[in-house]
């Protein structure tokens, strides 16, 4: 331990530029993080929002649940033998507000359920958003494929599909707009064992979100860049330690002949790795999470103390790995060649 933290002091400059180097990584690292749960959240917070349970579609549809049409008989027996069992339709739309500005939404609604809200004809709820753009509630509404209005009666929060905000209306003036009479979907909350149902193809919420085309390319795309941040960061370990390593051989090598365990050398190395990726982390989390504060209205950025915690336990155990598999060279070095290679 002494002899790990001496030599920290003699090489400050050494381990100030991988320590700034594993910081920059790590805040890159969480800031991406927090952007792709943020944007999760904005594309399907509506879904992700939902108790665990399973989604049902039509298999004709062929995975594209705006496809899918639920036949009313069926329907009506799965509401009836499920308890909580709901139906609702989701479909992309717009609507005008009294200025005639137009506002992209996502029309969503259900037969009567705790999970969705529950509106009468000629009303709409909306998603908060759409408050902190200047609608309130009383504001009448208007959509080209409706013959009357929608009056607005109140607002959600985080209530959100595919980076739209919802907007919960009655059943028959869904059926009016988008002129059908079947529902895209079915939702049962998880009970026992999931019913099989004839016709029908079922889906957990995580696969119904991979459904959703945009969700699951943005979510591939931002979580791989993640894992390469990751990865670099054990690289840069393994690199740094392997370069210090081959430059001390004589020194393990004195050390080693003077009885010198290798456990012990290696502990120095997991000291200093310790040391370096502890200050690191605890610099880019506490500048990550400011982020939150001081990000933008409009950013969708969400870095929750799980990511945060789950992150630094990789790279904890990256940087671990990566200072190790440095060190397998310092089992293998013979004192005496160490010490004649040391003095060349």
């Amino acid at each position: 331990m002494n002899i790990a933290w001496k030599e920290i002091k003699k090489s400050k400059v050494k381990f100030m530029i991988l320590g700034s180097i594993v910081f920059l990584v790590s805040f890159l690292t969480f800031i991406i993080s927090g952007l792709a749960n943020g944007l999760s959240q904005d594309n399907a917070a509506l879904i992700k929002d939902l108790p665990e349970g399973q989604f049902y579609m039509d298999k004709d549809a062929e995975e594209t649940y705006n496809l899918s049409l639920i036949d009313p008989n069926t329907q009506e027996a799965v509401l009836k033998e499920q308890e909580g069992a709901a139906a609702l339709s989701i479909q992309m739309g717009f609507l005008n507000d009294e200025a005639d500005k137009q506002r992209s939404v996502a029309f969503v609604t259900s037969t009567d359920s705790e999970l969705f809200e529950n509106v009468q004809a000629g009303e709409i709820i909306l998603d908060r958003s759409l408050e902190d753009e200047g609608l309130k509630v009383g504001d009448t509404l208007t959509n080209n494929q409706f013959s009357g209005e929608f009056v607005v009666k109140g607002f959600v929060d985080q209530q959100k599909y595919s980076h739209a905000p919802v907007a919960f209306i009655n059943m028959e003036n869904y059926k009016e707009m988008y002129r059908v009479n079947e529902m895209q979907l079915i939702f049962i909350p998880d009970g026992d064992e999931p019913p099989v149902i004839e016709e029908l193809q079922s889906f957990s919420n995580s696969e119904f979100l991979n459904t959703i085309p945009s969700y699951s390319a943005e979510q591939l795309s931002l979580n791989m860049i993640v894992w390469f941040l990751v990865v670099i960061s054990g690289l840069l370990f393994a690199i740094f330690f392997y370069m210090m390593n081959v430059q001390k051989i004589g020194l393990y090598g004195i050390l080693k002949a003077i009885g010198v365990k290798t456990s012990t050398l290696f502990q120095m190395m997991w000291t200093q790795m310790l040391f370096i990726t502890v200050i690191a982390l605890a610099l880019s989390i506490a500048l990550s999470q400011s982020f939150n504060f001081i990000a933008p209205d409009g950013m969708p950025f969400s870095l929750t103390a799980v990511t945060t915690v789950q992150l630094s336990i990789v790279f904890l155990v990256i940087g671990f790995v990566g200072a190790t598999l440095s060190g397998i060279q310092i089992k293998k070095v013979e004192p005496l060649q160490a010490i004649q290679q040391g003095e060349v």
